[in-house]
C-alpha cells in the first residue's frame, strides 16, 4: 500500500478528503418488534374494554398464554430452516411424529415424564436430520422435500396410531403431565413471592427454546454461519463454510422444535393423538414472518417470532369472543394481518426517506 504523493507547490489542504457524514440511525418506532408489542397491547386493551371476559385471567389470559406458548414454539421450528433459506411444510407432522414417541413411551414402555419428552425430542430431531440430509444430497427444493414428508408421515403416523391403540390416541398420563398442564406460576412460590397465574408453567420450555436460539444466533459462530448461508450460500461455500451440514444442522432444529411444540400441545390437551399438528404450519409461518424472519434467508429474529405469534393469538382469542365464527374470524385475521404488514411497511419508507433528507 503505498501513500499518494503531493506536488511542493500545491495546497495541501485541496486534496484533504472530505470527512464524511456520520450514518444516520433509523428513529426508534421503525423497530418491528416495537410495533408489533405496540400492536398486542393496543388491541388486548381494546378486546379488553369491548370485552371484559377478555380480561378473565383463569379462563381467557392462562389458556391464551398456553396457546401462545406451544405456538411460538412452532413458529421458532420454521424460523431455523428460513434461516438458511429454506421452508419446513411438515413442521406439523413432525410435530405429531414426536408426540407419537412420547405417547407411545408413556403407553407401552411406563417412562417417565422427563424421559418421554426426551424420547420425543429425539424422534423430531432425527426426522428433520432426515429431511436436510435428503436435500443436501439431492440437491432438490426444501419445498418439495418437506412436502414430500408432510405426506408421508401423514400416512405413517395414522398408521402407527391405528396399530398401536384403540382409539387412535394414546391416554396413558404420567405423574407430573395434569400438573404442567393447569399449574401456573401462581403455585411456585419463593416464601411469600409467587408467581403471575396468567403465565403457565409449559411456558418454561418457550423459554429455553428463545433463550437458546437467542445465544446461537447472537453469540455463537454457527449461528452466524446459519444465516451466512441463508443470505448467501456461494459465498458461503467460497468462504469455506460447511453449508450441506449447516442446512442439516437447521432442518435437525426444526425437528426438534417441532417436536416440543407437539409434547406441548399435547399436553395443553391431555392426550396424545394423531390430529396433533394440523393446523401448526400456517402459524408457524405467520408467527415468524410477522416477527421479522426473512423468507429468502439471512435475517432472523428470536423475539419477533414471539410477538408475532402473540399479536396472532390475542386477535383469535379477542375475535371467537366477539362472537366471529370460523369463516369471519379467518376473514378478520387475514384482514388484521395484511394491515399490520401494511402499516409496518409504510412506516419503515417513511422513515427511509426523512433520513434521505436529513442528509
Amino acid at each position: 500500500m503505498t501513500t499518494p504523493v503531493v506536488p511542493p507547490d500545491s495546497d495541501t489542504r485541496s486534496v484533504r478528503a472530505t470527512p464524511s457524514r456520520p450514518a444516520q440511525r433509523l428513529p426508534f418506532w421503525v423497530n418491528q418488534r416495537l410495533g408489533l408489542l405496540v400492536l398486542v397491547v393496543g388491541l388486548g386493551a381494546v378486546f379488553g374494554v369491548v370485552r371484559p371476559t377478555f380480561l378473565d385471567e383463569r379462563l381467557v389470559l392462562f389458556p391464551l398464554v398456553r396457546d401462545v406458548s406451544t405456538l411460538t414454539v412452532v413458529a421458532l421450528a420454521q424460523m431455523v430452516v428460513l434461516s438458511v433459506g429454506h421452508m419446513n411444510l411438515a413442521v406439523g407432522r413432525m410435530a405429531a411424529f414426536g408426540a407419537l414417541f412420547a405417547g407411545l413411551g408413556y403407553d407401552r414402555l411406563g417412562l417417565p415424564l422427563p424421559l418421554g419428552l426426551l424420547l420425543c425430542l429425539c424422534a423430531g430431531a432425527a426426522i428433520g436430520a432426515l429431511t436436510g440430509w435428503i436435500i443436501t444430497r439431492t440437491g432438490v427444493s426444501s419445498f418439495v422435500v418437506t412436502l414430500a414428508m408432510d405426506f408421508a408421515l401423514l400416512g405413517l403416523v395414522s398408521l402407527l396410531y391405528s396399530a398401536l391403540t384403540e382409539n387412535a390416541a394414546f391416554t396413558t398420563k404420567p405423574s407430573g403431565l395434569a400438573e404442567l398442564r393447569s399449574y401456573s406460576l401462581a403455585d411456585i412460590c419463593v416464601g411469600p413471592v409467587c408467581g403471575s397465574p396468567v403465565i403457565p408453567q409449559l411456558a418454561q420450555f418457550t423459554v429455553l427454546a428463545l433463550l437458546g436460539l437467542g445465544f446461537l444466533y447472537g453469540a455463537t459462530r454457527i449461528g452466524r454461519e446459519l444465516l451466512l448461508t441463508g443470505a448467501n450460500p456461494a459465498a458461503a461455500e467460497l468462504s469455506g463454510i460447511p453449508t450441506g451440514r449447516r442446512v442439516i444442522l437447521a432442518h435437525t432444529l426444526s425437528g426438534l422444535l417441532a417436536a416440543l411444540a407437539g409434547f406441548m400441545a399435547a399436553v395443553s390437551t391431555g392426550t396424545f393423538r394423531a390430529s396433533i399438528g394440523d393446523d401448526f404450519m400456517l402459524s408457524s409461518f405467520l408467527g415468524s414472518v410477522l416477527g421479522g424472519t426473512l423468507l429468502t434467508g439471512g435475517v432472523v429474529s428470536v423475539v419477533g417470532a414471539l410477538l408475532g405469534t402473540a399479536l396472532v393469538g390475542v386477535i383469535r382469542k379477542g375475535l371467537d369472543l366477539l362472537g366471529a365464527g370460523l369463516e369471519s374470524l379467518n376473514i378478520y385475521l387475514g384482514c388484521v394481518l395484511l394491515m399490520a404488514l401494511s402499516a409496518d411497511r409504510v412506516r419503515t419508507v417513511v422513515s427511509h426517506r426523512k433520513v434521505v433528507r436529513s442528509t
